[in-house]
């Protein structure tokens, strides 16, 4: 890339040559000069070389928008002065991050995946659902580093760093790993009928509350989205109910209370490795 020079402007005046990022030139890019008032001066298209050129109406500072299909924006400001200004401009391109979004283990897709692409500041740029598939796509995203954050319910979310080309597709596999669920159900223990509006609390070893419910019209409740590890559930509603689980990748079901005022309250054990606090 050898220097450029003014080819038929003298005096004030700006002249350079549109490049790509990466340093070929790009033709056809439209440039507009405007002042500092936002009036426009003049308007020109790159030649095959890239080069453009400029007269101002004297020394002072400009404002030259440049702008070309596939490729982001550029403002920039300019210092002329009483000779012709060399202003070499840059146009990063705009490039698609596509991708799939799967669940391990199985690799069966996730459809309705929440996808996000966020810059290097943490602001969102760009967002999408995946389809039935799995599949997402991400259009007109500027060349350079992400951060894509993959959501979906029951699964734990994941962020991965993406560095997106300014030309074609960048593809991306994403893999979720599912989140554990804890349900149970809690009865009266007289009849042994649903017990509506009960509270269900979900404590880790710490003793920290993880979430609390309250049970539906059919006494059920459900903790999505879990890690691995041991919890303590704990039922009022009448003589509290505490059990102790364990969760371990999988759907832990048959957490069962019985709860009444006649009696000690009674949990219900299955075989997913809980027992009460006594």
């Amino acid at each position: 890339m050898g220097e450029t020079i003014a080819e038929t402007v003298t005096g004030p005046s700006i002249y350079g040559r549109v490049r790509d990022a990466g340093g070929p030139v790009v033709p056809g890019a439209t440039l507009t000069l405007i002042s500092t008032s936002g009036s426009q001066l003049g308007r020109a298209i790159a030649r095959q070389d890239g080069y453009f050129e400029f007269a101002v109406p004297a020394a002072g500072s400009y404002v030259l928008i440049a702008s070309a299909e596939g490729r982001r924006p550029d403002a920039s400001t300019v210092t002329v002065g009483p000779v012709p200004t060399a202003c070499e401009v840059t146009l990063a391109g705009m490039g698609t991050l596509a991708g799939t979004v799967t669940r391990i283990p199985g690799d069966d897709p996730v459809p309705e995946a929440r996808v996000a692409a966020l810059d290097p500041r943490g602001e969102v740029v760009a967002s999408a659902e995946t389809d039935i598939l799995g599949r997402f796509g991400l259009s007109d995203l500027p060349e350079g580093e992400f951060i894509v954050a993959v959501s979906a319910d029951g699964f734990h979310p994941t962020a991965v760093p993406v560095l997106v080309s300014g030309a074609g597709v960048t593809e991306i596999a994403v893999l979720l790993r599912p989140g554990a669920r804890l349900s149970g159900v809690v009865r009266v223990r007289s009849d042994d009928r649903p017990l509506h509006d009960a509270q269900v609390t979900l404590m880790d070893p710490a003793g920290h509350v993880v979430d609390t419910m309250t049970t539906g019209p059919d006494g059920g409740y459900t903790f999505a989205n879990l890690s691995d590890g041991d919890y303590t559930v704990v039922v009022s509603g009448y003589a509290p109910v505490v059990m102790q689980v364990s969760v371990h990748g999988d759907a832990v079901q048959g957490v069962d209370a019985h709860l009444g005022h006649d009696g000690p309250a009674v949990p219900v054990i299955s075989s997913m490795e809980q027992s009460p606090v006594r």
